[in-house]
């Protein structure tokens, strides 16, 4: 009978602990750079935190609004799947609106 699958290579039990820990532990080549962020997508560090949260607030409702579009097109467990993601995307929008409450009382 012919065997679709090699064997696999002969390894001593302690080699796969080893591989997890240089894979955990990469080495001290990674840190010796030091992390420079990337300026395509930055938030202007001058805006206030009602700024801030005024945008938050109108993208959370806007995903709100996408998110219940699409589930018009959706059945089963994806569906529910979906609303479920909305329903998040409403409760972080609720606290947004509360912070600001909070911020500037109407």
């Amino acid at each position: 009978m012919f065997k679709v699958t090699p064997n696999p290579p002969d390894t001593d039990p302690a080699s796969p602990y080893e591989s997890l820990d240089h894979d955990l532990n990469p080495g001290p080549q990674i840190m010796a750079t030091p992390r420079k962020p990337s300026t395509m997508f930055i938030v202007n560090p001058e805006l206030n935190t009602e700024t801030l949260l005024v945008h938050a607030c109108e993208s959370l409702a806007s995903a709100n609004v996408m998110a219940n579009d699409l589930v018009d097109h959706l059945e089963g467990s994806s569906r529910n799947a979906l609303l479920g993601i909305a329903q998040v995307i409403m409760l972080g929008e609720l606290a947004v609106n509360r912070a600001l409450d909070q911020l500037d009382p109407p």
